[in-house]
């Protein structure tokens, strides 16, 4: 049968097509992008896949419509049916809630949520073996400047589980940080990287990615966090209480820190900067005070240490905006 996929050529969509071809078998695949086949690399994909012994079709439409939707199922071979779905498509508008308008939080969920929802309305009536959402890990955790991203991959959470509850086939896969560089993180740089790595956040290689796809669509659960994290980085969330606790299984001891730290009570920090200051001169003072500032901006933005951070330049000229000012 044929697999359809939403994002087709796109970063994530790409290395999809080929393990869906290369490991998984599948010989008749309809990928979407809202470019079709003029969408860059989508020629030199078809001509891989075909090699490979598959028969690939390209559609352009917009999947956020339901008359999108129907194009993209209208392209499956009649010889081949359809037997699965995977839903890889997605926008990003990131700002701080102030920021998110209407228009900007319709850009976001319409690629996500509408997309979703024409897919699954469409395909109700089928037998299908496989109904995969790509959801991300800023919905369960948390992501600075995306509450409108989050909110759309929630909802592909709660319609896995709301398909799952019905006898049909569902699973939502919240993605963590990938490697590669694709259409949702090729914005990212250094800095950003750094601040998702500080966070706990490892990137996942492709075919680390694919083995989480293949565990997942076999899971016995709807919703699932397919992700790498570096243990160590969790561990210094957890000592400082800041760790989320749906993270805490990861951490051994992570439960009683965050009790201990909360104990403790947030004034702790503020108490001890003011011991250090007490009894110093103005001078020293602004000195101390200037140093632990110049060292958070460092570590906010990325940098190896504080030399980096001209105190003479304002928070804007050093690489600040509204997103790095969450941190």
């Amino acid at each position: 049968g044929t697999v359809v996929v939403t994002g087709g050529t796109g970063g994530l969509g790409r290395i999809l097509a080929r393990h869906l071809v290369g490991v998984r078998g599948v010989r008749s695949l309809v990928l979407a992008s809202r470019r079709g086949i003029a969408a860059a690399g989508a020629g030199e994909l078809v001509e891989e896949l075909t090699g490979s012994g598959a028969r690939v079709a390209v559609v352009a439409c917009d999947v956020s419509t339901r008359a999108g939707v129907e194009q993209l199922l209208a392209a499956v071979p009649d010889e081949d049916p359809l037997v699965g779905v995977v839903h890889a498509a997605g926008v990003l508008d990131d700002g701080v809630i102030a920021s998110l308008t209407p228009q900007r939080l319709d850009t976001v969920l319409t690629a996500k949520a509408d997309a979703a929802w024409h897919l699954h309305e469409l395909t109700r009536e089928l037998d299908l073996g496989m109904f995969v959402m790509y959801s991300s890990a800023a919905g369960l955790l948390g992501s600075p400047g995306q509450g409108n991203y989050a909110a759309a991959n929630q909802f592909l959470d709660g319609l896995a589980e709301y398909r799952r509850a019905q006898g049909l086939a569902a699973t939502s896969i919240a993605w963590g940080l990938w490697g590669s560089s694709t259409g949702m993180t090729g914005h990212l740089d250094g800095g950003d990287t750094a601040r998702m790595s500080r966070g706990g956040y490892l990137a996942m290689t492709d075919e680390q990615g694919m083995a989480m796809f293949d565990t997942a669509v076999t899971a016995e659960h709807a919703t699932v966090l397919a992700a790498r994290f570096d243990t160590t980085a969790l561990a210094v969330q957890a000592r400082a209480g800041m760790l989320t606790p749906i993270l805490h299984n990861l951490v051994p001891h992570a439960r009683r820190t965050a009790a201990d730290s909360a104990g403790a009570g947030s004034g702790v920090a503020g108490s001890q900067l003011r011991q250090r200051l007490s009894g110093l001169d103005e001078a020293e003072q602004i000195k101390i005070l200037l140093e632990l500032v110049r060292t958070q901006v460092a570590i906010v933005l990325g940098h190896d240490d504080a030399t980096a951070i001209d105190a003479d330049r304002n928070f804007q000229e050093l690489g600040f905006d509204s997103l790095t000012a969450v941190e």
